[in-house]
């Protein structure tokens, strides 16, 4: 037993600073979560997040319903030396035993920030493929406008709307897209769906 790891349940604000500190969106998920904290040699050094997906019906193409799936929202860690698909299994594991009812895991490498996925690769996740490209934001008058931020300013996120009255030069900011992996947590799931493995991803394209 390597008693220089441990990943253990943790609070709130340890988690709220491992994603502000450790990871790139600088945000906790906005949804139920289910936190993790990790130590290396009695060092907090991040936080493994899995959460409530912001898909209401990310569990229906798998004949599941919404409380059998989770998502990994984020993998927070500060420099480390024990490999990050370790850091992982040990949270899943934890993940199973703790969440029974909990069948299929669902994460996704976003190829905006260069992100292959590697760490599913190696933990011989299943690869889905890739997600479609989405409007992730409007320029209106010259200025980035997240779409979540369009809608909160004028009450929607229509292209279309925002061309009619705000700005007819108006034009959107299209996401790359996700590659998208899945983690079956019992045998059943995973015999259902190990056939919906695709090669793994080696370049973004």
């Amino acid at each position: 037993m390597d008693n220089s790891l441990i990943v253990a349940p943790c609070s709130y604000e340890a988690t709220k600073f491992a994603c502000e500190n450790f990871h790139y969106s600088k945000k906790v998920p906005s949804s139920k979560l289910i936190k993790y904290g990790v130590w290396e040699d009695g060092k907090f050094i991040g936080a493994i997040v899995y959460g409530d997906s912001p898909t209401p019906n990310m569990a229906s193409p798998y004949g599941l319903n919404y409380t059998e799936i989770c998502e990994l929202r984020r993998v927070a860690l500060t420099t480390h030396k024990h490999p990050v698909t370790q850091i992982i299994s040990k949270s899943l594991k934890l993940l199973h035993k703790t969440n029974p009812n909990l069948k299929l895991v669902i994460s996704y490498a976003d190829k905006n920030q260069n992100h292959l996925g590697i760490i599913y690769q190696g933990g011989n996740w299943i690869y889905e493929g890739e997600t479609k490209k989405e409007i992730v934001g409007i320029v209106i008058k010259g200025e980035r406008v997240h779409r979540r931020s369009v809608y909160d300013r004028y009450g929607t996120s229509s292209l279309k709307w925002i061309k009619e009255n705000i700005d007819e030069e108006a034009y959107p900011i299209k996401s790359k897209g996700k590659f998208k992996y899945i983690y079956p947590l019992t045998k059943t799931v995973k015999k259902n769906y190990i056939n919906r493995a695709k090669p793994y991803p080696k370049n973004i394209v």
